[in-house]
């Protein structure tokens, strides 16, 4: 079967006093969640998967409308952060939090995330999702850059949790076949998204300076 995993589009910035924050969608973010439409426009879809978050679930929505389906709901795809009280798009981290930012340029994530944990449920729900696909089935899964790098890592052998840079709607293609083969094919495709991505705000330091791309900036993918 096919498995196409969408990153979420941009979010907002939010703090609660109380309970995991759960951002929806910038309007840029909902430009970005349509645009996946039109990037799958080839690709026959059997099957509509989001994280029970809200990012996930907006981003969903354009493509299941337009093909005539119910998102599935899967909670074990939440991202690591379902927990925290504030919310901090990826653009604003290298000024708010340095050491979380270089954590994350140096492809790990942060300090206080059980990664075994994280790795074991977010795993084990994309294998349940390939199950559910025997044969030639398409399922399309909507989650966030940390769900997506640790499954990628986890498919081709590599240690660090977050080894890929992953884009707002960028889109990742893995092959898995009954006998257990997970191949993928690509990562962070953006080409649908590539001018919407060049509106969103640049990462800056405390300084105000530029810093180098990490995971879900606007620089990296094809």
């Amino acid at each position: 079967m096919r498995l196409v995993l969408v990153r979420h589009g941009l979010p907002e910035r939010v703090h609660t006093d109380g309970g995991g924050a759960d951002p929806d969608l910038t309007p840029l973010g909902h430009e970005q969640a349509a645009r996946v439409v039109g990037a799958l426009e080839g690709d026959p879809v059997d099957a509509v998967y989001a994280s029970t978050m809200r990012r996930a679930r907006s981003t969903a929505v354009p493509l299941a409308a337009a093909r005539g389906l119910e998102p599935r709901l899967v909670h074990d795809l939440r991202e690591y952060d379902s927990d925290d009280r504030q919310y901090v798009p990826v653009h604003e981290l290298a000024r708010s939090n340095p050491e979380v930012w270089q954590r994350m340029l140096n492809g790990h994530l942060p300090a206080h995330v059980d990664v075994e944990a994280f790795r074991g449920r977010v795993v084990a729900a994309m294998e349940r999702v390939v199950e559910a696909h025997p044969g030639r089935g398409t399922a399309v899964v909507f989650a966030h850059a940390g769900v997506v790098n640790v499954y990628l890592a986890h498919v081709l052998g590599i240690a660090l949790s977050l080894p890929f840079p992953l884009d707002y709607t960028g889109v990742t293609r893995i092959v898995a076949s009954r006998d257990g083969l997970r191949k993928v094919r690509t990562v962070n495709e953006v080409a649908h998204v590539r001018d919407l991505l060049d509106m969103q705000p640049r990462q800056v330091d405390t300084a105000g300076r530029p810093v180098q791309s990490a995971v879900g900036t606007s620089v990296t993918g094809s």
